[in-house]
């Protein structure tokens, strides 16, 4: 598997927000959002096989929960699939990062899946979510809304409502998109658009989601990598 970084720190995002969590981040991505963060994971990346990856993990503990992101994780399926069933096996607490492009049905049932619909600000990313996805969520699974503006927030507001993805899935996040070439100020003023706004949208909607800030970017520097 290529591997472009692997750490412990806290969980960012999600229902773990705030939670210890080993990252494992792998290495490519065929998408381009717009705002993406993480463009370094596009390419390059070191080949490690299952048993090296483990041992980094190992390493590592105490610590029982492990994201593995990207780039887009479930491009290298073949790697990763029996790579999370054998630490399940093993008795960790797994997560996944992904950006709804690719199909998720062979994802092991007991991986908390946070799955991306792209909204349009995405750019050439938006309209890219796999339909037969929305089969493979479970109550554990959450949805991820990113948003840089209005329009964004109607269409994933549309979106939940069309599908009553509440009763799919356990979580629905809606996160204000972030300065690609943010500032070193730990505050909302790097976000794209308001979280004060998307409080106000999501109570005038009584939409059943939740407010998610990457609570990363506000403990540590927002450009800071490996944290």
């Amino acid at each position: 598997m290529h591997l472009i970084e692997l750490y412990k720190s806290v969980q960012g995002e999600s229902s773990f927000a705030g939670v210890p969590c080993i990252f494992v981040r792998l290495a490519g991505c065929n998408l381009r959002c717009a705002w993406c963060d993480s463009e370094y994971t596009f390419t390059g990346g070191k080949p490690f096989t299952a048993d090296e990856i483990v041992a980094q993990i190992e390493a590592l503990q105490p610590c029982p929960l492990i994201e593995f992101t990207g780039g887009e994780p479930m491009l290298q399926h073949k790697e990763l699939l029996p790579l999370m069933q054998r630490l399940l096996e093993q008795g960790y607490t797994l997560m996944m990062e992904t950006s709804g492009e690719r199909p998720l049905a062979d994802v092991p049932k007991a991986v908390h899946k946070i799955v991306d619909v792209k909204c349009p600000g995405a750019g050439s990313a938006a309209n890219s979510f796999h339909q037969p996805n929305l089969d493979a969520l479970t109550s554990r699974d959450e949805v991820k809304f990113v948003l840089s503006d209005r329009t964004d927030y109607e269409f994933a507001r549309d979106f939940i409502r069309a599908h009553a993805l509440e009763k799919k899935c356990g979580g629905i996040l809606l996160s204000p998109a972030f300065n690609k070439a943010p500032s070193d100020l730990r505050t909302t003023d790097n976000a794209t658009l308001d979280p004060r706004l998307v409080v106000d949208w999501m109570l005038e909607d009584g939409l059943p989601a939740r407010l998610s800030l990457q609570i990363h970017k506000y403990i540590w520097e927002p450009r800071k990598k490996g944290v």
